[in-house]
């Protein structure tokens, strides 16, 4: 174990920060960090297989039992002129001087690996008993070296239900513009956690009362007040629907599901029409596609993988698709059902449906409908490929495509069955494409 080589070699070492509060709160952590007075040249020489990502800030990420460790040296920081990272590092041979630089005092606990024994120099187990998130020392300080901290007191206060302390929630209102200057990877990470750990919908209520959300999310904070049809809607506007979609999401779901209910109906604010300018009741009309124009904008700007703003594009694109569904030909539902990672779609649509008007026929219908219908019926083997045109003396070129679209499309409504079947059809649907 790395605090047990550490200190055979007469260095100490304690475990610090996230891990020991998960501990204490009989939780498994996600990782480990240790705090040592060795220094980060000392710690290499016991870990030549560590790497060295942080090294001038003294950090070593140490790899064990498939986990990467992170081994800080005890420090004091020197100013940070970024907002991120401290100008200089002063290392010093105190734990009680290092926990003075972390963020909150529930992070700021230290433990001895071998005994259990919890080491608090800054109060944290108080303000773990107490539910409390509270900066170390000057919340304005602690902000004012990682900007990013403001979003991490909403997610840890989240999270586990706590309230932000008073000086810290003011603190976060006073320097909230200021998170503009992080990172737009880091706060898309911060964001996607707040959103995926459990109790999303706290979390984002968070946001907005200290002043964050129209900051970082700015779309997102114009739902509140834009009115919704109430017989479609009865439990109120766009923020109060997407909100209660938040609350159902369950503590790991994916990162995309997530995103795709946070952003389904962002369309709405820049489609809204009043009863008394429709006619008839509030509409929303073409929102999807206005909707999918706003995400793929915050997606680039938040800097999201392709794969992942592809499926949440798509969620967003086809939410509404669902009203439709009974009505749909074979063809077009089998092809609805094929989207990749369907299950997200059905997961978003349950919850939109609860959360308004709590009609899940929709749902029902397509549950039912994949529960009796075989994969190979929904997906089936091609009856016919561009050899098989080539070979019936068809030119090749653009067609081709579009004769085994319609193959495909008679096969999937039952009208076709069999390569016999499907070579007929073609000839005599697409006489005039033959070669002479």
């Amino acid at each position: 174990m790395i605090c047990e080589t550490l200190q055979r070699a007469g260095y100490q070492a304690l475990l610090v920060g996230g891990c020991v509060r998960d501990i204490l709160l009989d939780r498994v952590p996600a990782d480990y960090d240790v705090a040592t007075n060795a220094t980060p040249d000392q710690v290499l020489q016991l870990f030549p297989h560590g790497i060295t990502v942080g090294a001038q800030f003294g950090v070593i990420l140490v790899p064990q039992d498939g986990m990467k460790v992170e081994v800080a040296t005890f420090r004091s920081d020197i100013g940070y002129a970024d907002g991120r990272h401290p100008d200089r590092v002063v290392y010093s041979r105190s734990p009680e001087e290092d926990v003075q630089r972390r963020d909150f005092t529930i992070n700021g606990l230290l433990m001895r690996h071998d005994t259990g024994e919890a080491l608090d120099y800054v109060n944290g187990r108080a303000d773990l008993q107490a539910g409390i998130i509270r900066a170390i020392g000057d919340p304005d300080r602690r902000f004012a070296e990682d900007k990013l901290r403001m979003l991490r007191a909403v997610r840890f206060a989240a999270r586990f239900g706590y309230e932000i302390e008073p000086e810290t929630f003011r603190a976060i209102r006073r320097h909230a513009a200021e998170v503009r200057q992080v990172s737009a990877e880091r706060i898309r990470e911060e964001l996607t956690k707040i959103l995926t750990e459990g109790r999303a919908r706290d979390g984002f209520d968070l946001l907005e009362q200290c002043w964050l959300l129209p900051i970082v999310l700015p779309r997102i904070s114009a739902l509140k007040g834009v009115a919704q049809p109430p017989q479609y809607h009865p439990e109120g506007d766009v923020w109060i629907h997407t909100m209660m979609m938040l609350e159902g999401l369950p503590a790991g779901c994916s990162a995309t599901l997530a995103w795709g209910v946070l952003l389904h109906d962002v369309g709405k604010p820049a489609t809204f029409r009043s009863a008394k300018e429709t006619g008839d009741r509030i509409r929303f009309d073409g929102h999807v596609d206005v909707g999918m124009a706003i995400a793929q904008k915050l997606l680039g700007e938040l800097r999201f993988s392709n794969e992942d703003t592809y499926q949440i594009l798509a969620l967003v694109e086809h939410h509404m698709r669902f009203k439709d569904v009974a009505r749909m030909k074979p063809a077009t539902l089998k092809r609805f059902v094929r989207l990749p990672r369907f299950e997200e779609h059905m997961a978003l649509h349950r919850l939109d449906c609860i959360s308004s008007n709590r009609n899940l026929e929709a749902y029902e219908f397509v549950r039912e409908f994949i529960r009796r219908t075989p994969p190979e019926v929904v997906r089936p083997a091609k009856l016919l490929t561009g050899n098989d045109l080539l070979e019936l003396g068809y030119v090749p070129g653009p067609q081709l495509g579009r004769i085994l679209a319609a193959v495909e499309e008679a096969q999937l409504d039952g009208e076709l069955l069999d390569r016999e079947q499907a070579v007929s059809f073609v000839e005599r649907r697409f006489r005039k494409e033959k070669a002479g």
